[in-house]
């Protein structure tokens, strides 16, 4: 019989501050967030997301990018194939004007993590694509949409320049 019966166990509480640090963080409250945030991550510290969010957190609420960058990398350290760590790193890249460790960052999570969608599109927003292969022609034009498709295929994805 477990002795937590009646109780919230310490884990229930993590996860409860994790979420609300996560309602937090949607909802436009980085300072309440990152609040939440490190009272999960006191309760299990290493929990790879829960240092992820503290990390990204300690940078967009308190500029502090260094500590920030430290902590996502220890998540990654310890699960290098969900997407959302590199999401939350390559985010902390981006606030404090580290564009080309953005890029390289999400790249790596494509590799590491899948094709997930989430991270193409962070590409996408920091604008990342390659000159189309016949320039005299409109990057929509069938072919350069087919000889991009086959660029990217043997070559893979764009490098960060």
């Amino acid at each position: 019989m477990s002795h937590w019966i009646g109780t919230t166990s310490p884990a229930d509480a993590g996860m409860t501050d994790f979420k609300e640090c996560l309602k937090q963080l949607r909802d436009g409250h980085p300072d309440d967030a990152l609040l939440h945030a490190r009272r999960a991550l006191g309760i299990a510290p290493k929990n790879p997301f829960y240092l992820s969010y503290t990390g990204l957190l300690a940078a967009v609420a308190e500029r502090r990018y260094a500590d920030g960058e430290a902590l996502c990398q220890e998540a990654l350290g310890m699960r290098h194939n969900h997407a959302q760590l590199y999401l939350n790193l390559a985010e902390i890249y981006q606030q404090a004007g580290r564009t080309q460790e953005a890029i390289a960052t999400l790249e790596k999570g494509l590799v590491s993590a899948g094709r997930d969608f989430r991270i193409r599109r962070a590409l996408q927003r920091i604008g990342t694509r390659r000159e189309p292969m016949l320039t005299f022609l409109h990057r929509s034009h069938p072919l350069n949409r087919t000889l991009g498709r086959l660029r990217h295929r043997f070559a893979g994805p764009s490098q960060a320049a």
